[in-house]
Parts: C-alpha cells; sequence; structure tokens
C-alpha cells in the first residue's frame, strides 16, 4: 500500500539551481544575481510538492534473457539490469517513490517559453532543484519506515540510470498509483508529466550502507527527518 503525502518545500540549494544552468565559475553580475533569487521565489510559491511511496520486500532475485531482475512482493514490478542488481546487491526489500511539485509549474513553464524565454531557463533550473528536494522528502519517510524495520537505507536510483530501463517507468508509477495520487502521466517516450517529476528506488539492508545517510549534518534528507525530530537517527 502507497503513503501519499504534501511536502512543505521553502528552499532550494541555490548551488544546484546554478548547476543546472550549465554555471562554472563564471561571473555572476549583481543584476543576474538578484534575478535568480526573484525567479526561484516564484518558482516556490508555485510548487505543489507531493508524493507517494511504499516499500516491497524482495520476493525473488534471477536473471531473464541474461539480464540480472529483482522481483518485489506484493507488485508486479520488476527492476531489471546489472547496475541496479549491484546497487541494490543484499537489500532485503525496496523502497519505491514518485514525485512531482504538479502542473503550476508546467503551467508557468509553457507561458514563459512564449514570453521570456530567458527566465524560463531559470524557472526550469528551480523547478529541477524543488522537485529533488521533494524527492529527499519522500526518500526521509522511506528511511523512517526502514528504521522502524531495523533497516538501513541506501541512496535513491532512478529509471534511466545505468541499464535500468525506462521501461520501468509505468509498472512503478502504477504501484504507487501515483496517476491518481499525484497526476503524473507517461508520454509514448515514457516521459513524465508534469515534467518536474522524480521517479527512484531505494535499497532497505540489515546493515549500513557505505556512505548513504552516514551523518545527519550532510544529508539530503535532513530538513525533512521525522527521526531528527524524534531525537535518534537512521544509524541508531
Amino acid at each position: 500500500m502507497a503513503t501519499v503525502e504534501s511536502y512543505d518545500v521553502r528552499s532550494v540549494d541555490r548551488g544546484e539551481v546554478l548547476r543546472y544552468l550549465g554555471y562554472a565559475g563564471q561571473p555572476i553580475t549583481p543584476e543576474l544575481d538578484a534575478r535568480i533569487d526573484e525567479v526561484v521565489a516564484r518558482c516556490l510559491a508555485a510548487c505543489r510538492p507531493r508524493g507517494s511511496w511504499g516499500v516491497f520486500d524482495v520476493a525473488a532475485r534471477g536473471e531473464k534473457g541474461g539480464v540480472p531482475v529483482i522481483s518485489l512482493a506484493g507488485t508486479s514490478l520488476e527492476l531489471r539490469g546489472r547496475s541496479i542488481a549491484e546497487h541494490l546487491d543484499g537489500a532485503v526489500a525496496v523502497g519505491a517513490l514518485a514525485v512531482t511539485v504538479g502542473m503550476g509549474v508546467e503551467a508557468e513553464l509553457r507561458r514563459l517559453s512564449l514570453t521570456d524565454p530567458l527566465t524560463q531557463v531559470v524557472f526550469d533550473a528551480a523547478g529541477t532543484a524543488a522537485v529533488e528536494r521533494a524527492a529527499d522528502a519522500a526518500e526521509a519517510s522511506v528511511v523512517a519506515d526502514a528504521a522502524s524495520r531495523g533497516l538501513f537505507c541506501g541512496s535513491r536510483f532512478s529509471p534511466g540510470y545505468g541499464d535500468l530501463p525506462l521501461a520501468t517507468q509505468p509498472v512503478l508509477l502504477a504501484a504507487l498509483d501515483a496517476q491518481r495520487a499525484l497526476g503524473i502521466t507517461l508520454s509514448r517516450e515514457l516521459l513524465m508529466s508534469p515534467t518536474k517529476s522524480v521517479t527512484a528506488v531505494v535499497g532497505l539492508f540489515e546493515q549500513p550502507r557505505g556512505t548513504a545517510h552516514a551523518s545527519c549534518a550532510g544529508c539530503p534528507c535532513r530538513d525533512f527527518c521525522v527521526l531528527l525530530r524524534s531525537g535518534s537517527t537512521c544509524r541508531g
């Protein structure tokens, strides 16, 4: 059963916005600096971040056509590919998540493409940073669920990374009831609408996984962490 949530994303990492803009250390004028802040604020005001997530036990591991396949209990979702098999090596369960910042951002991007292409570029970068923050919030919920089971989370891995095919998208979204709950749909090319949407899976392990969530100070989920607010951490 998937859990549907709304998220309070009030800020984004400005460095991430600049990275999405292709910033490589070149000088930024005070006027452009202020413009970026203004557009980021406009984007955040248009965002309605929501997510759907669930945790599924690993039912089986095998191969089909020489390709590793991980099957998840209670769903028809199969994770295919050597990269995801390596990423989830040893996982006893998998958290799946889908998030979006909503159609308000999508509509404004379309409007700006016709009226103000420069602002659209900055707004698009801000929207990408915002949906990643929404994904951090959904991942924080998976981390808390894992901790309640005495398990530890790895890091996010999305369809299209490595050799995990985009064809994973329809079944992943269906497992989370994301079309009904979040309004996320797919094109024939398996691209999501709203475009500022993210899907991912996270492995749950019996032992801490490398550097994933290794410290609260550097954890991307920190601002949304239920465990931290209660005085504990996912590391026990």
